[in-house]
């Protein structure tokens, strides 16, 4: 079983409307509700791969009742922590010209009760656990500690954990040295851009340097040089142009797709609209999706040991052909595998 834990999810309500009108009322023809936070879309694609997982982490009102109503709908489990506040909401007002409103509402303030029964819940779900998922940020009221502690927690029970944050909180989380780090870098981007050899938006795969050293002090190195020193006891995977790069204490990893993968079709995230594409060519929507089925993608090998290889290449072939809205498109999916490119330690 795979737990994914979002302390700060979100009911996001689209509401579709004719046309809107500031300082009048408006008509609402359509109504939707879908969950929001990087946990719950890792949950979801978790569940559409065949894997038991179950949504847990914080929940509290109306709202969080939609959350979990929405989640059961999708077959995914779920086991969150009550609290007194409400979850917060993401208001979407969609007129007929194409034009998006957005009303987002603060976080809610957790107790410190609150935080106590969220750590006895969390601790009861380790057992029987494969790996554990921490995504996202933190609401009001929690200690910047918080990521450190379900670390520590996860360790003591002797399950790998997979840290998906930014901030405060990824320095805190990984300090406890999880699996695996994924990190918020430059305002919520992971580490993404050309600055990588052979990775930028105009690379037509990973660029081969030869052997490179391995071992504590050359992974604490090139850690340190991406600036997260934090992590040096973990592995990390930065996105990097049309992949990912993996540090590991063995050495660094680099997949991406090759350029047949830009070929129009239907199966192609370079020729459709429909694909998350990749983040360096993505709008933000885009690549808080590509991003979101890339963690999905990594956990599998994290709780079942896969070599780097097959990790990474199940990871970016997933992350590249998930629509913008997040859902998997097995078919693209299945055609992706061959085209990801590998690059690492004796490959």
């Amino acid at each position: 079983m795979i737990v994914t834990v979002t302390l700060n999810p979100a009911l996001h309500v689209q509401y579709e409307a004719a046309r809107v009108q500031l300082g009048a009322a408006n008509s609402v023809s359509r109504v939707r509700y879908r969950t929001g936070g990087r946990g719950l879309a890792v949950a979801r694609l978790l569940h559409t791969f065949g894997h038991e997982v179950v949504a847990a982490g914080l929940a509290g009102g109306s709202a969080g009742e939609l959350i979990r109503n929405e989640l059961a709908k999708a077959g995914v489990a779920t086991q969150f922590t009550r609290i007194g506040a409400e979850s917060r909401r993401v208001v979407d007002v969609a007129s007929s010209d194409g034009q998006t409103t957005s009303f987002s509402e603060p976080a809610p303030y957790i107790t410190t009760e609150e935080l106590g029964r969220l750590a006895a819940d969390y601790r009861s779900l380790l057992d029987g656990a494969t790996a554990v998922v921490l995504c996202g940020s933190l609401p009001d009221g929690l200690p910047a500690e918080t990521y450190g502690s379900l670390v520590s927690y996860a360790a003591g029970a002797g399950v790998p954990v997979v840290l998906d944050a930014g901030g405060s909180a990824l320095r805190h989380g990984a300090s406890r040295r999880p699996a695996l780090v994924i990190p918020e870098l430059d305002g919520g981007h992971s580490g993404q851009g050309s600055d990588v050899p052979g990775e930028g938006p105009e690379s037509d795969g990973p660029e081969s340097h030869g052997p490179e050293p391995h071992g504590p002090e050359s992974h604490g190195a090139r850690v340190g040089e991406a600036g997260l020193e934090a992590a040096a006891g973990s592995s990390v995977v930065l996105l990097a142009g049309r992949g990912v790069r993996a540090l590991t204490m063995a050495g660094e990893w680099r997949a991406s797709l090759g350029p047949a993968a830009d070929r129009s079709g239907p199966a192609s995230p370079g020729g459709s609209a429909g694909s998350a594409m990749d983040p360096a060519r993505a709008g933000p929507g885009q690549s808080g999706a590509f991003r979101d089925a890339l963690v999905a993608g990594l956990v599998p090998g994290i709780a079942l040991a896969w070599s780097w290889p097959d990790m990474l290449r199940h990871a970016v072939a997933l992350a590249a052909s998930a629509a913008p809205g997040g859902a998997a498109d097995l078919t693209a999916y299945e055609a992706l595998l061959t085209e990801v490119e590998i690059s690492g330690p004796g490959a």
